[in-house]
């Protein structure tokens, strides 16, 4: 069963989640409900799945294309920034085996250079089930994108998550690294070529990952992430002749997350050192960032502040400027938060701490293994046996980041509460890098002092 980025027993010793008293982002804030039965669609196969690899979104069990990508893109970018920070704390070969685990899943749905399988089984019959993995009887039903009814924002975003890790992999494995380029660079021209949002030709989709933000933002994050393990100049000329028109560039962008790109775009083409775009860099640093979004604000915070340091440079917004430091102190009293310096004194990632949630809205956290209970477990059953039981989870799902306290920092741990209790990958693969960044901080006997108490 393969529902959380990390495979391991293993978290980071340390030490924050909210933008202050913003909750720490939980998965998309759909009910439970019983679904109808998939109506017929051109999107979709026939026959069923079976693909070993890649991510269940969050606490169901369907692969979504979208968000699996996202989560892909960024352990990645964690990998690349503080690959050495996790050798250091134990975590590199984790990180590395989440990574392929996703990639390996996207190259066997790349069928071909205009074709992308994007999800495999679908919210409405998942979420009229409450079964293991193990027990599954859902449909497996996969949904592709392709010419005749195009994803841009899906193709764009795989073709991130490829591009990233095959930076990841360049010296490790240049075979693999040459074979996630090649698949990155056909899904971004299929992107480009036959655009058009996906939801909006796998309708299906449309009540869980709806992309809200279009594709454009997608095209530019690509198209960067090609620059990157490229080099290519092609690409970096595409999100400057396309950056204003596609949006975003100008904006004060207020999330970064599965579905909205555009701050990890200004954040990747602001660190661009080349002197010939020094004005397009001055104009992205420029613009003020705030989020909702805690765990990926703090990775795109740390990420910065990290940057200006090597480049000894300050943040100048509107109001004043930011050092470096005032930048990663902030940061770190975010993940701060998320692991217990909060009101609730409790620790939003699991498994970390003496307090942390104990009734994760989890399908296969909250029913026994399959090696303590061989029995079947049908849908009702697990819904009426599991799934409204008061006791703690039997199965603990290590390192994943809960949905977190409302906008009053109240958290109620209840299995049914999903905006709070339920996990997701995306969420929890941003923290990957800034703890191991953190990290650093405990191994060196470091000692930053806060600069915003939590209250």
């Amino acid at each position: 069963m393969h529902g959380f980025v990390f495979k391991t027993t293993k978290t980071f010793p340390t030490a924050s989640s909210t933008l202050n008293h913003n909750a720490p982002a939980g998965c998309p804030t759909i009910k439970e409900s019983p679904g109808a039965t998939t109506p017929p669609s051109p999107t979709a196969s026939n026959k069923e799945w079976t693909w070993w690899e890649g991510y269940y979104d969050a606490g169901d069990n369907v692969k979504f294309g979208l968000p699996m990508a996202f989560t892909i893109t960024m352990l990645s970018w964690g990998v690349i920034e503080y690959g050495g920070d996790m050798v250091g704390a134990g975590e590199y070969d984790h990180a590395l085996e989440a990574i392929k685990w996703g990639t390996d899943y996207f190259i066997k749905a790349h069928t071909h250079p205009n074709e992308l399988w994007v999800e495999v089984g679908d919210g409405d019959t998942d979420h009229y089930c409450w079964q293991r993995p193990e027990d599954m009887t859902t449909s497996r039903r996969a949904y592709k994108v392709d010419e005749k009814n195009p994803g841009s924002d899906v193709a764009g975003e795989t073709a991130a998550a490829m591009a990233a890790a095959s930076i990841v992999f360049r010296k490790l494995n240049p075979h693999y690294a040459n074979l996630l380029l090649r698949h990155a660079k056909q899904l971004f021209e299929f992107g480009d070529k036959y655009r058009g949002k996906y939801d909006n030709s796998i309708e299906i989709v449309k009540g869980y990952y709806p992309s809200v933000s279009g594709f454009m933002d997608e095209l530019l994050w690509a198209a960067l992430w090609l620059h990157k393990a490229t080099d290519m100049e092609v690409y970096l000329k595409y999100v400057l002749e396309n950056g204003h028109g596609f949006g975003g560039i100008t904006w004060a962008i207020t999330e970064f997350s599965w579905d909205v790109k555009y701050a990890g775009v200004q954040i990747i083409a602001s660190m661009l050192r080349e002197e010939k775009y020094k004005e397009h860099q001055a104009c992205t640093r420029a613009i003020p960032f705030k989020s909702r979004y805690v765990s990926t604000a703090s990775f795109l915070l740390t990420i910065y502040s990290d940057y200006l340091q090597s480049t000894n440079q300050t943040l100048k917004c509107d109001r004043g400027s930011l050092n470096p430091q005032e930048i990663f102190v902030f940061a770190k009293s975010q993940v701060d938060y998320i692991l217990g310096a909060n009101p609730m004194s409790i620790s939003y990632l699991v498994g970390y701490g003496l307090n942390f949630p104990q009734r994760v809205h989890h399908r296969g956290a909250s029913i026994e293994s399959y090696k303590g209970n061989k029995g079947f477990i049908g849908c009702t059953q697990g819904y009426d046996n599991w799934f409204k039981r008061l006791d703690p989870n039997p199965n603990v799902v290590v390192g994943a980041l809960v949905g977190g306290p409302d906008e009053n920092d109240q958290f109620r741990d209840q299995r049914s509460d999903f905006a709070q209790t339920e996990a997701c990958t995306y969420n929890t693969a941003t923290l990957a890098g800034v703890l191991a960044r953190l990290h650093r901080l405990i191994s060196h006997d470091l000692h930053i002092s806060p600069l915003i108490a939590s209250s």
